[in-house]
């Protein structure tokens, strides 16, 4: 059973950077794909970047891509999330997601097995 613990969220004007972290326990980091997905109010949750176990391979929603970037390390089991030129579309709760199988953008949420709490991002205009 992998436990997922995500930090770094907050209040962040338009254009401002956050750095989002997810620690990992109770599994062997390096066997799990992570990502990140977001769920803004009212909708449902959505794809925004994955990563791959030994971290070469990404995978991003358009509409992150360019703005965010994902890594890992699998020394300290932790994923990142580094979100710079937020906009306030980008307001919404942010989960880190592990998953034994590849995590890619078609990946439906169902399909995944770990998922953490979450953690709030608003960007103010």
């Amino acid at each position: 059973q992998v436990q997922l613990v995500e930090s770094g969220g907050g209040l962040v004007q338009a254009g401002g950077s956050l750095r989002l972290s997810c620690a990992a326990s109770g599994g062997t980091f390096i066997g799990y794909y992570m990502g990140w997905f977001r769920q803004a109010p009212g909708k449902e949750r959505e794809f925004a970047a994955a990563i791959s176990w030994g971290g070469r391979i990404t995978y991003y929603a358009d509409s992150v891509k360019g703005r965010f970037t994902i890594s890992r390390d699998n020394a300290k089991n932790t994923v990142y999330l580094q979100m710079n030129s937020l906009k306030p579309e980008d307001t919404a709760v942010y989960y880190c997601a592990a998953d034994p199988n590849v995590i890619t953008r078609t990946t439906m949420t169902k399909a995944v097995d770990y998922w953490g709490r979450g953690t709030l991002v608003t960007v103010s205009s």
